[in-house]
């Protein structure tokens, strides 16, 4: 590495203020409530009974410490990249011959959701692994989640974002690497692949874009109210695909419409911390039942324990990047779940709670070269946070013949 590059490269420890966390259990004390919902189920949002078991927990018995511990257990580095901070964890293998890998989270997400997957990434011989499993593992915050500056400009889009991450392997000397991610990490590294930077040897995704032309058109005319009848000729897998995305998009996004359209008039995920978690916790039925489990029941699904909710919710609060992750969507011009033309070697993996499976079909049309497909029987939307095993296991298959 160069002295110049060396001098981009910013090392950097996460340290909140005190008053900072005496200021988040105040608000969460201070929070005026609604009454409760007047179903008996999950219907109308986000229920009273997990937001009330949420907010004491959070109050009393959370510890931030321990979560930044756990965050600075591992490197990590500052960089600007086009004028704008970009926060990330960087580890090496011990392993020189490691393949440089590139994670990247989505939203509601953030770097919380791959901390339980860097050791076994990086060390896999200390997890079930070999020594050519091995990876250097590099995490970036999303421009506007998490540690990353926060765009004061338009323009950082999915595509701009694609191409960072390809300066920031560059700038760490990484010449030939993979990328892999999920939600919103599933539609960058699509672009990574689309763009096929001489670098990238491939991509995983757990949240693949591989939706037809057709059938895309279909669906959008379902949420403008147009109604288009379901394509004709679908198999039985694609015909349940399709009914998973058209309830979706029907009934699911919400949040996701809001923040396309007028990120900025959520005005209440910067001051009031319950309103934050209860607008991260409304992302999948799938995922809030799970979440809800763990605080209502106190019984944790997976990884998705109460402390890595909050650590999640609470690393957003404290850098203030409720509105400024939403912005994403209002940048975004791609469908989120359509094919894009990736030419490069695709990896993919389809997680049985995930919001929509995408069918074997359609994969193999959307990516020309893929090289591995594989149906996981555990996991959801947050693959890698809720099911790091698995989740490692699959990246290992599916870049083993990149290699």
């Amino acid at each position: 590495m160069s002295v110049q590059t060396e001098a981009a490269v910013r090392p950097f420890m996460v340290h909140v203020p005190e008053s900072d966390l005496t200021d988040l259990r105040g608000r969460i004390a201070a929070t005026r409530w609604p009454e409760s919902e007047t179903v008996g189920d999950g219907s109308q949002g986000v229920q009273e009974a997990t937001m009330q078991a949420l907010a004491g927990y959070w109050e009393h018995n959370y510890d931030w410490r321990r979560a930044e511990d756990r965050l600075n257990a591992f490197p990590q580095f500052m960089t600007e990249i086009d004028g704008l901070d970009i926060h990330f964890i960087h580890v090496r293998s011990r392993h020189d011959d490691a393949l440089p890998l590139i994670l990247t989270h989505g939203w509601p997400g953030t770097i919380v959701e791959f901390l339980g997957t860097i050791e076994r990434l990086t060390d896999p011989e200390a997890h079930g692994g070999r020594a050519e499993d091995a990876f250097h593992v590099v995490v970036p915050s999303i421009p506007g989640y998490g540690f990353s500056g926060r765009p004061e400009t338009t323009g950082w889009d999915p595509d701009h974002i694609a191409r960072a991450w390809v300066t920031l392997m560059d700038r760490l000397g990484y010449q030939r690497f993979v990328a892999q991610g999920g939600d919103w990490g599933g539609v960058i590294v699509d672009l990574m692949g689309l763009q096929a930077p001489p670098g990238l040897v491939g991509i995983h995704t757990n949240f693949p874009g591989v939706v037809p032309p057709a059938v895309a058109k279909a669906l959008a005319s379902n949420v403008l109210g147009a109604g288009d009848p379901k394509p004709s000729g679908l198999s039985a897998e694609e015909s349940r695909t399709y009914d998973q995305l058209s309830f979706l998009f029907t009934m699911g996004i919400g949040y996701a419409l809001e923040m396309a359209l007028h990120p900025q008039t959520l005005y209440g995920l910067a001051d009031s911390p319950i309103a934050l978690a209860a607008w991260m916790l409304d992302h999948d039925k799938q995922s809030y039942d799970e979440i809800s489990q763990a605080f209502v029941q106190k019984e944790a699904v997976g990884n998705l324990t109460r402390d890595e909710v909050l650590d999640n919710v609470t690393l957003t609060w404290l850098t203030n990047t409720g509105v400024s992750s939403a912005r994403l969507y209002w940048e975004n011009k791609y469908g989120f779940v359509d094919a894009k033309g990736v030419q490069v070697p695709v990896a993919v993996s389809v997680f049985p709670h995930e919001i929509y499976q995408a069918p074997r079909s359609w994969t193999e049309q959307a990516y020309p070269n893929l090289v591995y497909f594989n149906e996981v029987e555990v996991g959801n939307h947050f693959a890698a946070w809720q099911e790091p095993e698995v989740f490692v296991t699959e990246v290992r298959n599916g870049f083993r013949s990149l290699r």
